[in-house]
């Protein structure tokens, strides 16, 4: 079995991480350091064509993004993660599932920059958190259109002051359908390209 198909079936049926086990987290972070020794991309930042797209999260270890799935009553859907390299832009998209008509997202956008061959800087913008019914999400590609045509949406919508909100990514796995990066807080995300 290759080290992909490995990393796979370690993620598998882990709900993004949410039910990863200390035992099985241990076997996860294994798994992705051998994957990453053989890092089809040896210059993933400029890598445009294999970056650019809407990225599915598949794991992490953050728990910032898993702590959206520990509220009463709610459960975490897809999260994504959405690159535009056009306007070197992030956008972060977690759906928030739970009582009927009252499912969200929250949505973080962020400027980035890269600053080597397998890092980018990141400079948070605006987050967006707010009901899916009352903002006519749809799709991440439709919010994201909205987003960049400078909508106004009824949620709790705000700047991100530049100073306060910063981190860094390095890419250290990319090929045509998978991306794991390590962020500056020692998490690692795993994601696969979405149709």
């Amino acid at each position: 079995m290759s080290g992909k198909a490995n990393l796979l079936e370690a993620i598998a049926g882990k709900n993004r991480g949410l039910l990863a086990t200390p035992t099985d987290r241990q076997f996860i972070l294994s798994a992705v350091s051998k994957l990453e020794d053989f890092n089809p991309t040896s210059r993933p930042t400029e890598a445009l064509e294999l970056l650019e797209g809407n990225w599915r999260l598949l794991y992490t270890s953050s728990r910032a993004l898993l702590g959206l799935g520990r509220f009463p009553l709610v459960t975490l859907g897809q999260v994504y993660q959405c690159i535009r390299i056009g306007n070197s832009q992030v956008y972060n998209i977690a759906e928030i599932l739970g009582i009927p008509y009252l499912e969200g997202i929250v949505s973080v956008t962020a400027q980035f920059t890269a600053t080597s061959e397998r890092r980018i800087d990141i400079q948070f913008q605006r987050t967006i958190i707010g009901l899916k019914r009352l903002m006519g999400y749809g799709s991440p590609t439709e919010f994201i259109t909205g987003i960049e045509s400078s909508q106004s949406f009824p949620a709790i919508d705000f700047s991100n002051p530049r100073s306060e909100q910063s981190g860094w990514l390095d890419i250290t796995y990319l090929d045509q359908d998978l991306r794991i990066s390590r962020g500056n807080e020692g998490s690692i995300f795993i994601l696969t390209k979405a149709i």
